[in-house]
């Protein structure tokens, strides 16, 4: 899920719940006019961090002191400065960023303009008191890069924001075959995610490979999300079995929910996550789920999820021999335990609710306005959430 339907998705449930809402994000101003080429991106930078600041410091002034300030995103630090003294919540949803600034991430390395700007961001959120994180890692790693203790951090599980449910394998994979033209009436095993680093797309295509050496099962793979990047097309003219393997782009709610319900498996081998929707959307759609031993994915599949070992590039063979063999194991599953397997996953999915997800996060944003109350003159009885 991007930030900005993130953020739209707090809005309405804080709306529903009867709260005043405002989005602020930084109008065009120099903007409206055509720039060309990379020039109109450092034009954004002044619309952002010069004249956005300054609207903010003029709206700031005609709002109650008990207004709630939320940022939605642990990225948005350059602006928490603006607010610090004010009640406030980041939320936080991964720090990939901040780790691949520190060099955490070999496959990941940022340039010396992209570390600076993560500092740039890192030293703003360390103004913030009050987070609430996408999962129990993704508070570990905030509480590495803060300097100081924060007031309130609370982790709070996303919640499937669709109706995911069960349907017929076979219907479900014959509207697929029909609608996306692949071959799918019999099975495929599934991945869901773009072409960033942490997905490991490459390494799904080389267990993908490795199984089907050491099986007479053609179950071809499917990737839904961003089509193959130049790494990836590299990879595929080495792999013998690219004849099987396909891209679906540009797939709406209504397909997804349809490729889930029609695959045999999720392979999600992540190498990081902040929380690993798809883990979940599939448990909830009935798909059995193969995915990485390492939080947070431990954290979304729980009990419900075969787990493979975490990439390991100095042994890499032995790593894909072992994933090939748990991804056979799953796809070769006796109809009784796939069955249970499923109905496990379905069980561990409802976990998940939104609603109780924005009840939590609805009453982690009162504790941090009681909190202010209890430091204020004459607090008021307005609460007007601007989430940003």
């Amino acid at each position: 899920m991007s930030i900005s339907k993130y953020t739209h998705m707090i809005a309405r449930g804080m709306r529903a719940k009867g709260h005043q809402v405002q989005i602020w994000t930084a109008p065009p101003v120099l903007t409206k006019v055509k720039w060309p080429g990379l020039l109109k991106k450092y034009i954004g930078y002044i619309d952002q961090f010069l004249f956005f600041p300054i609207l903010v410091r003029l709206k700031i002034g005609r709002l109650d002191k008990e207004t709630l300030f939320v940022f939605s995103d642990q990225a948005l630090g350059p602006w928490v400065p603006l607010v610090s003294d004010r009640p406030h919540v980041i939320h936080c949803h991964d720090f990939m960023a901040q780790k691949s600034a520190k060099g955490g991430f070999e496959e990941n390395r940022l340039k010396w303009s992209g570390k600076i700007y993560q500092q740039f961001i890192r030293r703003g959120f360390n103004r913030g008191k009050n987070f609430i994180c996408i999962s129990e890692n993704t508070r570990q790693d905030l509480m590495s890069f803060l300097v100081s203790p924060p007031d309130i951090c609370n982790v709070i599980y996303n919640g499937l924001n669709q109706d995911f449910k069960t349907a017929d394998p076979d219907q479900a994979r014959f509207k697929l075959s029909a609608a996306l033209k692949l071959p799918l009436q019999n099975g495929f095993i599934l991945h869901v995610g773009g072409n960033h680093f942490y997905k490991n797309r490459g390494g799904i295509v080389k267990i993908y490979a490795r199984w089907r050496t050491q099986t007479k099962n053609k179950l071809p793979l499917l990737f839904v999300g961003a089509g193959p990047d130049h790494k990836m097309e590299i990879l595929l003219k080495q792999c013998e079995f690219s004849q099987d393997i396909f891209f679906a782009m540009q797939v709406g709610d209504d397909l997804l929910r349809t490729c889930y319900q029609g695959a045999s498996v999720l392979l999600f081998p992540s190498l990081e996550e902040g929380f690993g929707w798809p883990i979940a959307e599939a448990m909830a759609s009935g798909c059995p789920v193969v995915t990485t031993q390492k939080a947070p994915m431990t954290e979304v599949g729980g009990d419900a999820a075969s787990y493979i070992p975490p990439y390991d590039k100095t042994a890499e063979t032995a790593w894909l021999k072992e994933c090939a063999s748990i991804l056979h194991k799953v796809l070769s599953l006796p109809v009784e335990e796939r069955a249970s397997m499923v109905a496990n996953g379905l069980k561990n999915a409802r976990r998940f609710n939104n609603e109780a997800a924005l009840e939590a996060i609805a009453n982690s944003y009162q504790k941090v306005l009681r909190q202010w109350e209890l430091t204020t003159v004459s607090p008021h009885e307005k609460e007007v959430f601007t989430a940003k």
